[in-house]
């Protein structure tokens, strides 16, 4: 069981714009692992035991993004046992999808990739929370080399069969223009608690989390806010208790941050427009 299983505030889904339906969906399906759960021509939702972990809708007329723009830097699905995590890496090496990076962060271990329209990916599993290390309210969370051969022989006898019973988006991890109005926002506003800071980068999350969210500057610095139609992230969707939205709305209207009411929740965007939808994790199934 993974470390967020009883959590009430996390992901739900992330959504998408893409220009091309059809070859981002099967990266999704083939070199990640998200199984179909339903589509047509103008969109197609992937995820496990019929809950949606990502939403692809296609625009074939909006614009690239750049990768110097405010937006997704990754999102990061969260398998429930690092021999889960040991199996899609075994799986990788024999189907070899773009795997442009590995890390050892301490609280987890990770792989990331890049989908066909440039938008990151992470592939993790979370060590125990015992063991991570907490200091001043801050988690020790480094970016080690990742023990590969440790891992891959954790994998058991079972084969990879794509994202298993438990799989969720762990975190989303986004660029943004500048960190102090980021942690204005995400801290602030939304509510969630700084867990780690890096060189042009801070952490968030709720519950005990390691993160839920991080914002870097990294290849972004001064970025303005974007303009769409534009292929890239189109909206986060946070999972969290009946006082949350609330809370964030109460925030938003001290600090003149436009929010809107939705069904069941809010929505409300970060400095660069980067929309975030908070609903009822009752709603949506999410135990607490």
């Amino acid at each position: 069981m993974n470390s967020t299983s009883s959590q009430k505030t996390g992901i739900g889904k992330v959504t998408l714009t893409v220009n091309d339906l059809d070859r981002v969906s099967g990266f999704y399906q083939e070199a990640v692992g998200l199984h179909l759960l339903r589509g047509d021509a103008s969109a197609v939702e992937l995820g496990v035991e019929g809950k949606t972990l990502l939403e692809l809708r296609r625009d074939p007329t909006a614009r690239r993004r750049s990768h110097r723009e405010a937006g997704l830097f990754h999102t990061a699905f969260l398998l429930p046992s690092r021999a889960d995590l040991a199996r899609w890496v075994q799986h990788a090496m024999k189907t070899r999808p773009p795997v442009v990076g590995a890390s050892d962060h301490a609280v987890s271990e990770a792989l990331y990739l890049a989908d066909p329209e440039g938008n990151g990916v992470e592939i993790y599993a979370d060590r125990p929370v015992l063991s991570w290390q907490w200091k001043n309210g801050l988690v020790h969370m480094p970016s080690d080399p990742l023990d590969i051969d440790a891992l891959v022989a954790a994998r058991g006898s079972d084969e990879w069969r794509g994202f298993p019973e438990g799989s969720i988006v762990g975190h989303v991890h986004l660029q943004v223009g500048a960190i102090p109005a980021a942690e204005a926002f995400y801290a602030d506003v939304l509510g969630f608690a700084v867990t780690s800071r890096y060189p042009g980068g801070t952490f968030y999350a709720a519950d005990g989390y390691h993160h839920h969210f991080a914002t870097n500057i990294w290849n972004s610095r001064g970025a303005a806010q974007r303009t769409y139609p534009s292929t890239g992230l189109a909206d986060i969707e946070i999972l969290a208790g009946d006082n949350f939205a609330a809370s964030a709305r109460s925030r938003a209207d001290e600090t003149g941050t436009p929010a809107a009411e939705r069904p069941q929740g809010l929505t409300i965007s970060d400095p660069w427009g980067t929309q975030i939808s908070i609903v009822s994790s009752a709603a949506n199934n999410l135990k607490g």
